[in-house]
């Protein structure tokens, strides 16, 4: 069997997959609210261990388990400040606050970076937040033993080996190298050593064994930012396929024969030889859809209620537009002082208009990014989505007609889990190669088609969307 667990932004999940590449359990905890500081940016990685031990003991026996391979969401940082311990119960390593992706405080030190590289360098990036601890909180700099993403650190409790997982080669932009670390006067010894997914990482500790009831003969396989197994979970594997993985934030990658260098856009190796990967991630598109359900107080409706809103709302929700950009935004604009925006309002709007701009203007975000991608010459076919949404019904029709694109969803939605899964199957050598690997084991069974009678329409409000942030750029602090 292969274990997948993926360390998400607010829950983990974890699935167990046979031999043959069938799901045979799956399972989902979220993490603890009271762990989470500084509105939701940070959190205390003792919830990472509680999520792992729910997920661990309400799994099968594991007798047989071959590998196990962790994913995560990104970037984030782990000051780890001590070795693994497992007291009470919990495995944990003693660690300082993680600092999720929407920790954008590192806003000079990204500049500093940036230039020390020459290429653009997000505040919300690994660097930049390391930096900004050895400026602002030296203290907790000088105590930590080493700096981990989520996903190393579960990788450093199940192993006791500490590695960094980095995406893929030439990616030293999102990660780090001796000479970076030289430039910027930090320590080396705080890094971890760089590896690769796929990689062999280490057989399952003693200390994991004993916490975990799993066993030690057990390999630990590198996975990696979820954006990355993403790929792999919905089998975009030849040039034009887009996959789109939805979820608290949205990261659209589309496979490309060419590198492609524009300060929008990022661009690094495929998972698959020889090709590039063009992306770019929006920063709030689940997580905007969940703020506006709390915000309106739909909490009381189920999802399946408060999407039946939305039908109540005409396409466009009369000119009714939404800036998603509630934590800054990264692709295409990468200010982190953008601000979301509702425009439009008037005496007749309502809850439902309000709810469905929302979710028009995740769907626009995504669209910017695409037609980005195609400005730069990159060809875009139909949108393999992945992740939570793609089982909503009415926000993939959204989606497919406002991008004017096919929208398909594979019979097992989950990518992270089933993207780590084909992974691992390739890392152990049951294929030959990871395209062999997907292709013969992810499948699509659900398809949404554009309507082409709302293009007009949505290419209009498209085109106010894009105005209305340049109108707006500059004016937030």
């Amino acid at each position: 069997m292969i274990l997948t667990i993926d360390i998400g932004t607010t829950n983990c999940k974890a699935a167990l997959f046979s031999e043959d590449g069938a799901m045979i359990h799956y399972d989902t905890t979220a993490l603890d609210e009271r762990f989470f500081f500084f509105d939701g940016t940070c959190i205390d990685p003792k919830a990472f261990s509680i999520a792992l031990r729910h997920l661990f003991v309400n799994m099968p026996k594991t007798d047989d388990l071959e590998a196990i391979i962790v994913t995560g969401s990104g970037p984030s940082l782990v000051p780890v400040l001590a070795p693994a311990v497992y007291e009470d119960g919990l495995l944990y390593a003693p660690a300082a606050l993680a600092r999720l992706y929407f920790d954008r405080r590192a806003v000079e030190e990204s500049r500093e970076v940036s230039a020390a590289i020459g290429r653009f360098v997000d505040a919300s990036f690994f660097v930049p937040k390391a930096l900004y601890l050895a400026r602002h909180e030296k203290a907790l700099y000088d105590k930590a033993i080493c700096f981990l993403s989520s996903y190393d650190y579960v990788n450093y409790l199940l192993t006791n080996e500490l590695t960094a997982i980095m995406h893929a080669p030439e990616a030293y932009t999102w990660y780090y190298d001796d000479s970076l670390l030289d430039t910027l006067s930090l320590d080396r010894e705080k890094f971890a050593p760089l590896i690769f997914p796929g990689a062999f990482i280490g057989n399952v500790s003693s200390l994991a064994s004993k916490a975990f009831s799993i066993p030690p003969k057990a390999k630990v396989i590198a996975g990696g930012p979820d954006f990355v197994v993403s790929i792999l979970g919905c089998s975009v594997v030849r040039p034009g396929m887009v996959c789109d993985r939805s979820g608290t934030s949205e990261g659209i990658n589309v496979c490309s024969r060419v590198d492609v260098t524009d300060s929008r856009l990022m661009s690094f190796r495929h998972p698959i030889d020889p090709y590039y990967n063009i992306s770019g991630m929006i920063s709030t598109s689940g997580k905007a859809i969940t703020w506006a359900r709390n915000l309106l107080n739909l909490d009381s409706l189920s999802y399946e209620q408060m999407f039946q809103k939305i039908e109540t709302v005409p396409p466009g929700a009369n000119s009714l537009l939404f800036l998603p950009y509630l934590a800054g935004e990264r692709a295409p604009i990468w200010d982190p002082n953008a601000k979301g925006v509702f425009s439009g309002l008037n005496l007749g709007t309502t809850d439902s208009y309000l709810f469905r701009a929302v979710v028009e203007g995740v769907s626009f975000a995504i669209r910017d990014v695409i037609e980005t991608i195609e400005d730069v010459g990159q060809e875009v076919t139909t949108l393999r989505t992945v992740g939570g949404s793609s089982s909503i019904p009415i926000l993939q029709q959204i989606k497919a007609d406002i991008t004017q694109r096919e929208v398909a969803v594979p019979s097992v939605s989950e990518a992270e889990m089933v993207g780590a899964m084909v992974l691992a199957q390739y890392a152990v050598g049951r294929f030959s190669s990871l395209t062999q690997s997907c292709e013969s084991l992810i499948s699509f069974d659900t398809f949404y088609y554009p309507d082409t009678n709302k293009k007009a329409l949505y290419d209009d409000l498209f085109g106010r969307y894009r105005s209305l942030y340049k109108a707006l750029k500059g004016q937030w602090s």
